[in-house]
């Protein structure tokens, strides 16, 4: 009954407030979220330069689904259940590697990259190794950031594309590093990590470090934003254009958006200084002073992109009050640590800025466990992106649950 129930609240909810007690704490919605959201939409799961070479792989845990993310001897990125089809066993036990095939550990029954079985021990008579090939989960590749959809027939991805790849290709992820991976366990459901993130009303009381490089205030029409940094953001837009620099923002898209903004106080680079983090450009820009592209696609990922490195934030939930954060860091593929970058330079701010948030994040759910939670108003001024994720979320979910209720 639990499906109706969450249809009834959906349906009631205060538009432009939090949600009801039940979407932050309990069991089985989180069941329905795991089943209608992230079992139906495209998840980012991994980056290209992680899976550089033939063979390479990493397995992604969702839910109670383990998947295997592997790049082909012709290149292809595909991804596969990481369930072997004898018995079911799991078949890469760690979270990375390299393989010419796939040997599952239990009867050592074997795939190729492209999922196909090639090797069994005794199976004799009219057994078809044909008709026991690795599941394939659909996969997109999109200028070297990997989706994901556990759907049988997932949403239309031309769009996003079409919409962000400008943005990313710039980039050249498939030459790029992974300098630093960072994963946070937060006791917090998942809905409220992303809601932490679409705001920036916690930043002034809270994050020191990222305040010194990125804006509190970043739209052009709010009263509230400095003079001298809207007049920046308009040449900035102009040269970018002039350059052919992808700035948008996107077309108006609440589950997915880009957008290129400047840093402020001449800062090039999220760094304490605003200086380079690494000195040696990502892709071929010449020009160090792009700003920051802030990329979002929901339901678990967020996102900066910037001349010399690159941020990608990735969500998946564990559990009603558990979230995964794992965050990493990226730059060119030939740039050398102690050279042309230092780690610990790179990295300090947002380190520092997930550990904040992952604290405010715990500290929300313990006070929406409590019995004197009723959902609250979100500003209309600055919650403007928490908004748009509630209704996002809402939307989707009430449709889903339409859908499998007639």
């Amino acid at each position: 009954m639990v499906a109706p129930l969450a249809l009834d609240l959906l349906r009631s909810r205060q538009r432009h407030w939090s949600l009801p007690q039940p979407f932050y704490t309990s069991q089985e919605i989180f069941d329905l979220d795991m089943e209608h959201i992230f079992g139906r939409s495209w998840l980012f799961v991994a980056l290209s330069c992680e899976v550089k070479s033939p063979g390479d792989w990493v397995t992604v845990e969702l839910g109670h689904e383990s998947i295997i993310v592997v790049r082909g001897n012709d290149g292809d990125i595909r991804a596969f259940h990481n369930s072997c089809r004898h018995r079911g066993s799991r078949i890469c036990l760690t979270d990375d590697g390299r393989s010419k095939r796939f040997t599952c550990p239990y009867h050592q029954w074997s795939y190729d990259l492209t999922g196909e079985l090639v090797g069994t021990r005794h199976m004799e008579g009219d057994f078809n190794k044909s008709e026991f090939g690795l599941a394939p989960v659909h996969c997109q590749n999109l200028a070297g950031y990997i989706f994901i959809s556990l759907a049988a027939t997932p949403p239309p991805f031309d769009a996003m594309r079409r919409d962000l790849e400008p943005f990313i290709a710039a980039q050249d992820i498939d030459n790029c590093q992974v300098i630093h991976s960072q994963t946070l366990l937060e006791q917090a459901n998942w809905k409220l990590v992303l809601e932490n993130n679409r705001e920036c009303y916690h930043c002034v009381g809270t994050h020191r470090e990222l305040l010194r490089t990125l804006a509190e205030f970043d739209d052009p029409s709010d009263p509230r934003m400095d003079p001298g940094f809207a007049a920046l953001i308009h040449r900035k837009n102009a040269e970018w254009a002039a350059q052919g620099v992808a700035h948008g923002p996107t077309p108006s898209n609440i589950q997915y958006r880009a957008v290129r903004l400047p840093l402020i106080d001449g800062a090039m680079s999220m760094t304490m200084d605003g200086e380079l983090g690494c000195t040696k450009l990502m892709g071929n820009f010449t020009d160090p002073d792009l700003g920051s592209v802030r990329m979002l696609s929901l339901p678990n990922s967020w996102n900066h992109l910037m001349a010399d490195h690159l941020i990608a934030f990735r969500v998946l939930p564990k559990g009603p009050t558990e979230t995964l954060v794992t965050t990493k860091w990226l730059v060119h593929a030939d740039a050398v640590d102690g050279v042309d970058y230092h780690v610990d330079r790179v990295t300090h701010v947002w380190r520092e800025t997930n550990v904040q948030d992952k604290l405010l994040a715990e500290h929300n759910q313990l006070g929406i466990n409590s019995l004197a939670y009723r959902p609250g108003p979100y500003s209309a001024q600055i919650e403007m992106g928490v908004r748009d994720f509630v209704d996002w979320y809402s939307s989707e979910l009430e449709l889903r649950l339409s859908e499998v209720s007639g």
